[in-house]
């Protein structure tokens, strides 16, 4: 019976939304009284200066542009959530549907935008949206749309336009733990002045892939970094795609092979996989409760009827359940949002290599490929570049201004250079 009520009633109606039926067919009787009862009617927990009434559905309905940006595991219990909440405008980027070699940083752009500057054509997209809501799995992308966003904002004699701010929830999940947060740029803690919440990506020594394997993991490295470069299976130049069953089969075999050579055990096809991708395990009731807080933040903020978190949740289901919320505070000195660069220490003496190393290992920095310039004798000066190595010393004055350009954000970062005795 309940199948029957299922295909006669209620699939008919999800057929015509997936058809693009935006007409009144697709609102049924009282599709809407769920969400009626919280912007129609007063509540103990509703916004102080909210005033119920009729208008604030008719903006999720009919206004409001939500940007999902990620459409995995996350992802998709954020959309289906989003759509069950009344949000009709909704657009979703996912960068598993572009070219791997853009990833990350790239995924606001399309064919036509070839020849147009980068910045322009990715502040045309976002300022279409209220609301951004990201579910991915990776920090560099994470730290681009922080950076774009802040990008965005417009100050008049130092202070913030308030319209000029997009909101940003964010939702992350690693097995069974989870976070959500919800970030106002220029007024809360961004992603970047939590940095060292997101603990580095895990890297094996080289000696211990080598000669001294242990873990199923070290040998799929071994085989990644050292045995497909040398052996090249699918041909020269051919690099190893994640994406690619009969690569991922190849590193598989070789894995098995190197493992039965040290009596290592545990590997498998999805292991091998997860290792070449970089996949975190996902947990399909941690992404459920991480979406729904999520979720839950844009229907607050889109109908300012409730306080949005303030403005920080983790969750943890590991042994029962538990969660957590607390303010992360902003930096003062935050390289992406603080409006001043930030300052680096070293001695006179230092390298230019210590810099770099700086930039790429310090836990509120992390950086991946950073590019450094600076102007002297009003001239700008190129330090460093990913395809040549400068170990000299810096060569530089006290106080002197350093832009680094890095794929972790849009923006050129400013730093100053900080002479330590």
């Amino acid at each position: 019976a309940g199948w029957e009520l299922f295909r006669q009633e209620i699939l008919p109606k999800i057929q015509m939304l997936v058809d693009g039926d935006t007409g009144s067919t697709s609102d049924w009787d009282d599709r809407w009284n769920h969400i009626k009862k919280f912007l129609e009617r007063s509540g103990p927990f509703m916004h102080p200066d909210f005033e119920p009434s009729t208008e604030s559905l008719q903006f999720m309905l009919e206004t409001c542009k939500i940007l999902v940006i990620g459409a995995g595991g996350l992802g998709c219990e954020l959309l289906k959530n989003l759509a069950l909440s009344g949000f009709r405008n909704i657009h979703v980027v996912d960068m598993d549907t572009i070219d791997v070699s853009n990833l990350n940083r790239q995924f606001l752009f399309r064919a036509k935008d070839v020849g147009r500057p980068k910045a322009d054509v990715a502040a045309d997209f976002i300022n279409k949206f209220h609301i951004i809501v990201c579910g991915l799995d990776s920090i560099v992308a994470r730290r681009w749309m922080n950076g774009m966003l802040l990008s965005l904002l417009v100050y008049e004699d130092g202070v913030l336009d308030p319209s000029s701010i997009i909101p940003l929830i964010d939702g992350g999940t690693e097995g069974f733990k989870g976070n959500a947060r919800v970030i106002f740029p220029g007024m809360t803690a961004c992603i970047d002045c939590t940095l060292e919440l997101y603990p580095p990506q895990i890297n094996f020594p080289m000696c211990t892939i080598a000669s001294m394997p242990r873990l199923p993991e070290h040998c799929i490295e071994y085989v990644r970094i050292l045995l497909w470069p040398k052996e090249m299976p699918f041909g020269d130049d051919v690099s190893l795609d994640g994406d690619d069953p009969e690569h991922i089969q190849w590193v598989y075999q070789k894995s098995l092979e190197r493992a039965a050579e040290f009596s290592i055990t545990g590997v498998t096809y999805r292991l091998t996989q997860g290792v070449v991708k970089r996949i975190i395990p996902a947990v399909a009731s941690t992404n459920a409760a991480i979406a729904a807080a999520c979720a839950t933040e844009v229907f607050k903020i889109a109908s300012s009827a409730y306080l949005p978190l303030n403005n920080y949740m983790v969750f943890n289901d590991v042994d029962g359940l538990y969660t957590y919320t607390f303010e992360a505070e902003r930096k003062e000195n935050c390289s992406a949002c603080s409006q001043v660069p930030s300052d680096l220490h070293f001695s006179p003496s230092s390298k230019l290599q210590e810099v770099l190393d700086y930039l790429t290992e310090s836990t509120s920095v992390q950086m991946k490929s950073p590019a450094i310039t600076t102007t002297m004798d009003g001239k700008n000066k190129t330090l460093y570049l990913q395809v040549i190595n400068l170990p000299f010393k810096l060569g530089l004055a006290d106080g002197q201004e350093l832009a680094v350009a890095d794929v972790t954000t849009p923006q050129t970062v400013l730093f100053k250079l900080c002479f330590t005795s």
